[in-house]
């Protein structure tokens, strides 16, 4: 080490050591910069991954960018289509002096910023040749957008501004122009650092739109039917539920237009189902171009769809519906011609306040339109008669009250007190309650069957019964029945059911006694179902004539009777038995399938595997 032999040399090492203290603090500080860009980077990354709104992310970048690192003003500006024409918008700015500035001036002034598509300048050479470009000139650059501000509003804005220069940082979405991010800088200069930097946040904004983008496919595919890009059944529910909630509140009525496309089945039968997705979606088209922006357009499911009209009354409903009629009439398809619907119309506050009740009654307008020679509109009414769920009830009561089935009498007094609790209680209380006597008397000697079977049971055989045409009289009656037709088995010894073994010759005939049993023993004594029994005494009948008690086939099954056949059949086969496992719901559709023209009519057949694939 050299000895420090004079003033010269000590003067040397100290500017020496100066200089490397120097560097050292410039390099501690360039990291410090660098740690907190790479920290906001990571603020940013961890808002797209939270899957936040994107407004909320585009405000944390003008934040960000005016805050942790120093810029005086930040915004996203993005270049919208209206009507084939681009217009710049401000969809976030930083909160700071320059924007609370240039906002009380334009107040003061009576001015808007009304912001014009450039074709000249920084905001338009940066979007073209996609680079970041900075300019000291700032009346000149805001001009070349802003060309309705006057001159003494925009010096104004601009006096006694701390900006030096304004940075802009074009942004692409998709590899196609978005906008820009506008930056308001104290310096007249950029070094590469910065440079990089501001590069690495208009990459964040074009990642957070793409995810942006995703997540709103995520979410129109969760709400969205994909062959008519309508809305969903669960959406719809949703959406009724809350506009229940709605006029409630304000005292407002809606409307509710029910549709169902007529012959479809024909339709694919005839042209192939590619014909007859072209006629649901002519319904889908159809139904978009007469609706309101406030009206919810849905498909619920197969070819029935529903219109909620908020604010609208039954008068306004009848001539949305009959518009909707005649243009789907007027509709000239390919192949097919023209396709009709029958609709159904009914009004909250008008015909029920009860949810549940309107539902149904939108349902029983459709359904009587097209018993009534279909292609029409029927608005809803009331029937005078006595419901089914009074008839249902009534029932189990005298059957559970008399003890004619052998179950304990606490169950028995539990069971009536739930029934005769439902008097004055809303429909869907009513039904619920049934629903649930049903299945709990199931379980008394079916261990394996699960509460809520009895509601899918009835829910799928009325729609079946619906697509084959079956009268609203005797829909209600298979509603009693598919309620009340295996209470057979509640005579039966219950190890019967829980047996390992293959049933001997004796116990098959034993069980085959089951639907007789419920119809003589038990139902016939009672007067307001005598119309219910002949439907639970041939519902083991099979289509070849090989079932029983009668052996009757094909058309001389009563309809409702062959839909409770196939619908028992399929739910045994995915309830778990003593002697096998439950099958999966694909495996028991194969051998519903299987047994098609034998055991089960075809066309009924081919219908169910359509809905439970739907």
């Amino acid at each position: 080490m050299r000895m420090i032999r004079n003033k010269e040399d000590f003067l040397e090492v100290y500017e020496k050591n100066l200089k490397r203290e120097k560097d050292v603090a410039q390099r501690v500080q360039e990291i410090k910069v660098t740690n907190k860009r790479m920290l906001s980077l990571q603020h940013i990354l961890d808002m797209m991954n939270s899957s936040q709104p994107l407004s909320n992310v585009f405000q944390s970048i003008v934040s960000i960018l005016q805050e942790e690192l120093n810029y005086l003003s930040c915004a996203i500006v993005q270049a919208k289509e209206f009507d084939g024409e681009k217009v710049p918008e401000i969809i976030s700015q930083s909160n700071d002096s320059i924007n609370e500035k240039m906002h009380r001036v334009l107040k003061d002034s009576g001015e808007d910023l009304i912001l014009n598509y450039p074709n000249e300048g920084i905001f338009f050479d940066s979007l073209e040749k996609n680079k970041i470009l900075l300019s000291t000139d700032l009346r000149g650059s805001l001009r070349s957008m802003a060309l309705n501000l006057k001159e003494d509003v925009l010096r104004k804005m601009l006096k006694n501004a701390k900006s030096r220069a304004l940075i802009v940082i074009p942004l692409y979405t998709h590899e196609k122009p978005f906008g820009w991010l506008v930056v308001f800088s104290e310096r007249s200069y950029m070094d590469d650092n910065e440079t990089d930097f501001l590069k690495l946040f208009s990459q964040q904004i074009d990642l957070s739109i793409t995810i942006a983008d995703l997540f709103q496919v995520v979410k129109n595919q969760a709400v969205t039917d994909a062959l008519t890009g309508l809305y969903n059944r669960r959406y719809f529910n949703e959406f009724f539920e809350n506009e229940v909630l709605r006029a409630r509140r304000m005292n407002q009525k809606f409307t509710i237009i029910g549709l169902d496309l007529d012959h479809l089945k024909k339709i694919n039968d005839t042209y192939g189902h590619t014909f007859g997705d072209l006629a649901i979606s002519t319904v889908a088209k159809v139904l978009k171009a007469n609706a309101r922006s406030i009206d919810v357009a849905a498909r619920m499911g197969g070819e029935e769809f529903n219109i909620l009209l908020p604010g609208v009354d039954s008068q306004g409903g009848m001539i949305a519906a009959e518009r909707i009629r005649s243009a789907l009439e007027s509709e000239k398809l390919d192949t097919i011609g023209h396709v009709t619907a029958s609709i159904g119309v009914a009004t909250f506050f008008e015909h029920t306040d009860n949810p549940e009740d309107l539902i149904e009654l939108v349902d029983q307008a459709m359904y009587s339109a097209k018993q009534n020679g279909r292609n029409q509109v029927k608005l809803a009414k009331y029937s005078d008669n006595v419901s089914w769920q009074e008839i249902a009830i009534d029932t189990f009561v005298d059957i559970l009250s008399k003890h004619k089935v052998p179950v304990s009498k606490a169950l028995s007094d539990e069971l009536c007190k739930k029934l005769q609790d439902t008097d004055g209680r809303e429909r869907a209380f009513v039904k619920d309650t049934l629903y649930s006597v049903s299945d709990m008397l199931t379980q008394t000697y079916n261990p394996s069957h699960k509460m809520g079977i009895t509601k899918n049971k009835v829910e799928l055989a009325v729609k079946l019964a619906k697509l084959f045409d079956v009268s609203e009289q005797d829909i209600d009656k298979l509603k009693i029945a598919e309620i009340l037709y295996d209470i057979g088995n509640l005579m039966l010894p219950q190890e019967l059911f829980l047996k390992t073994e293959p049933l001997t010759d004796e116990e098959k005939e034993k069980i085959k006694e089951h639907p007789l049993i419920a119809a003589r023993e038990i139902l016939k004594p009672i007067s307001n179902i005598q119309d219910i029994i002949p439907i639970i005494e041939h519902h083991h009948e099979n289509w070849d004539g090989t079932g029983y008690p009668l052996k009757e086939s094909g058309t001389n099954i009563p309809m409702t009777s062959q839909i409770i056949l196939l619908l028992d059949s399929y739910f045994a086969l995915i309830e778990p038995r003593s002697y096998r496992k439950a099958m999966s719901k694909k495996d028991a559709l194969d051998i519903i399938e299987q047994e098609s023209g034998k055991k089960w009519n075809p066309e009924l057949v081919e219908t169910f595997i359509k809905i439970m694939k739907d």
